[in-house]
């Protein structure tokens, strides 16, 4: 696994929780939940990506 994914999935996560407070904070809750959807959306993108290339790893290794 590599460390940049993991920094990558905590910037996220704090990019959207600074976002999901403002706009809470600010009386936009339906805007705040669509901030959260889509953060989880791209990080579990992410993780979906690096899923794939562990699977074709494990193929091409024990040649399936």
């Amino acid at each position: 696994m590599d460390v940049d994914l993991i920094f990558k999935v905590a910037a996220v996560g704090i990019l959207v929780a600074v976002l999901n407070q403002l706009l809470v904070r600010s009386g936009r809750e339906e805007q705040a939940m669509m901030t959260t959807l889509a953060g989880l959306i791209v990080v579990m993108m992410m993780i979906i990506q690096q899923i794939s290339q562990m699977f074709s790893l494990i193929k091409s290794t024990f040649g399936f």
